[in-house]
């Protein structure tokens, strides 16, 4: 039994168990649908049992297709770690680094990620970007080696360490009544028509619990899935927000927002980079990692400075010893 399955027929069906579709599936792989339900029916005659069941205008994986989707995964994982480290066995330093980052992070991510492989350019990269909920499930799902976030998540064991502070603030529009007030608390955000990221961002989560911690109730202005959208609202004079600094240097600089005047406003927070604690990581994934511990908090506040720190912007910052020191390490392994 299996012995006929093939890594494409194994392809197609892990894209389309995590895609749930066999036409987004087709689109991922640049296959047509009839190519991809043929591959999906080979493995089934291999598996001898229904791999997928149709549920309404979708489907649904059977069983046995959850059985299946947990192999696939596992087995197309260590083949590619496989080739990686082949790669490496020749002197070549290669691969794709997948990231998984919140939405928040896609502000300070896009440069690292630069300068990582402007000293690497054999390796590809594959960035995923998500609320927290999103990227956690993503992570626990192995559709990413590693994940960029601000608090590790309670729901997966994971390893995992900080590399950057993470500030974050309460902000308003230069205009607003509140900036008038001195000594600022909670309780006065009340009536300030707080704007906040949807449930599952960790912006949102952060802010549930200085509230829990503070034992007062989050009363909620406007709920918004985009930091984009609360800037705007935010800066127009539409109501108060709490936003990452990373997300609004260039609004702070152009006098668009500023600092509420609240005691411990900004928070000190920090940025985490982690991984399954059960999984080895790839040889990419492993050195970003060190990229990160290495140079992240100096590059993440050069960007500050620049303006970099938002997205389409990047810079690119010059390497430092460590840097150097890492590159001849891995040429010479």
């Amino acid at each position: 039994m299996l012995k006929n399955a093939t890594f494409r027929q194994l392809a197609a069906f892990h894209a389309v168990a995590r895609l749930g579709s066999v036409s987004r599936a087709a689109g991922e792989l640049h296959l047509t649908q009839p190519a991809v339900s043929i591959q999906l029916k080979l493995l089934e005659e291999s598996a001898g049992a229904p791999l997928l069941e149709r549920q309404g205008r979708g489907i649904r994986l059977s069983a046995a297709g959850e059985v299946m989707a947990d192999y696939a995964a596992r087995i197309l994982d260590l083949w590619r770690e496989a080739g990686d480290e082949m790669a490496a066995q020749r002197g070549q330093f290669s691969g794709t680094l997948r990231v998984g980052a919140v939405t928040t992070a896609e502000y300070l991510l896009p440069p690292l990620l630069v300068a990582f492989a402007a000293e690497h350019p054999d390796v590809k990269v594959k960035l995923r970007v998500g609320n927290r909920d999103e990227i956690v499930a993503m992570l626990g799902g192995q559709e990413v080696d590693i994940a960029i976030m601000g608090r590790p998540p309670g729901e997966l064991k994971t390893t995992s360490a900080a590399f950057a502070k993470h500030p974050m603030a309460f902000l308003a529009s230069p205009k607003h009544p509140l900036m008038a007030q001195r000594d600022l608390t909670l309780a006065d955000l009340h009536s300030a028509n707080l704007l906040v990221r949807e449930r599952g961002s960790g912006t949102r989560t952060t802010l549930e619990r200085l509230y829990k911690d503070a034992g007062l109730p989050l009363r909620i202005g406007s709920e918004m899935s985009s930091n984009e959208a609360i800037k705007q609202m935010c800066a127009a004079g539409f109501g108060a927000a709490f936003l990452s600094l990373h997300t609004c240097g260039l609004e702070l600089q152009a006098g668009l927002l500023a600092l509420l005047p609240m005691a411990g406003n900004p928070l000190d927070r920090e940025w985490h980079v982690m991984h399954l604690a059960t999984r080895r990581l790839p040889q990419v994934a492993s050195a970003f990692k060190q990229f990160l511990a290495d140079d992240g908090q100096r590059l993440i506040l050069e960007q500050l400075r620049t303006g970099a720190a938002t997205p389409g912007v990047t810079s690119r910052a010059p390497r430092s010893r460590t840097a150097q020191a890492r590159n001849v390490r891995q040429k010479g392994a």
